[in-house]
């Protein structure tokens, strides 16, 4: 398990720290929860990906363990009231039995941890054998703790995966003002303003347009794999989200 620092809060600011996660430290990270997990003693018949972000950590994490039935259900978050406080909703709940099974529950990060405790519900309903969660990052500081983690961030910042590169450099740069036109300060100014140092091809992508959104997104978003940075006030963790 690795351990990672910074603050623990998003602040209300335009500029925050980003970290971009390569390949090969999912990989890594992967191979280190699926060994924890495989230490405990634990050995599930079926994983379910929390959509969006849940889905490569889950294909992973099913190749490395040999287990060959993978599902996933979705939960997304929208924005309540005046108070804008984040609430998780499922949306796409489980379409197969789980009845007797032991069952794994997987996301890319635990940031608020709500995505896991709607996710959890859902599924103990169902009456499991067992059933255990597990994600690739744990925030410190989140509602829900999960049975494994490969690497414990003591402070927050936003993670940007490499399955949701695009989206959120689109969202970064939505956040500008102005928005940046050309690659070169649009690459500049990720890295100044966020720490988010990415390849100049994959903002061409972006700015080119790709049929992307150019406007902010909608008030109801995905969670975390990839919903897009947006400032927040006092809350302790992030997926993307609250997750």
């Amino acid at each position: 398990m690795h351990e990672e620092s910074a603050n623990l809060c998003a602040p209300m600011k335009s500029k925050f720290r980003c970290d971009v996660v390569s390949w090969s430290r999912i990989e890594r990270l992967a191979r280190d929860l699926a060994h924890a997990i495989r230490a405990s003693g634990f050995q599930p018949d079926l994983i379910v990906a929390i959509a969006r972000g849940g889905y490569v950590p889950a294909r992973l994490l099913a190749d490395a363990l040999g287990v060959t039935a993978l599902t996933g259900l979705r939960i997304v978050h929208y924005t309540a009231g005046a108070r804008r406080q984040r609430r998780a909703r499922l949306v796409e709940p489980l379409r197969i039995a789980v009845t007797g099974q032991r069952v794994l529950v997987v996301d890319d990060v635990a940031d608020t941890g709500d995505t896991y405790v709607v996710a959890m519900q859902h599924i103990a309903r169902r009456q499991p054998a067992g059933v255990r969660s597990a994600a690739l990052h744990y925030k410190v500081g989140a509602r829900f703790v999960p049975d494994y983690y490969a690497a414990r961030l003591t402070a927050w910042r936003w993670i940007n995966y490499p399955w949701a590169r695009l989206e959120d450099i689109d969202g970064f740069l939505t956040r500008m003002r102005p928005r940046p036109v050309t690659v070169a300060e649009a690459t500049r100014r990720l890295a100044r303003d966020f720490g988010m140092r990415v390849a100049r091809t994959e903002v061409a992508e972006v700015l080119s347009g790709m049929g992307r959104p150019t406007s902010p997104r909608r008030r109801e978003t995905v969670r975390r794999g990839g919903s897009v940075p947006r400032a927040r006030a006092g809350t302790r963790s992030r997926r993307r989200s609250p997750r």
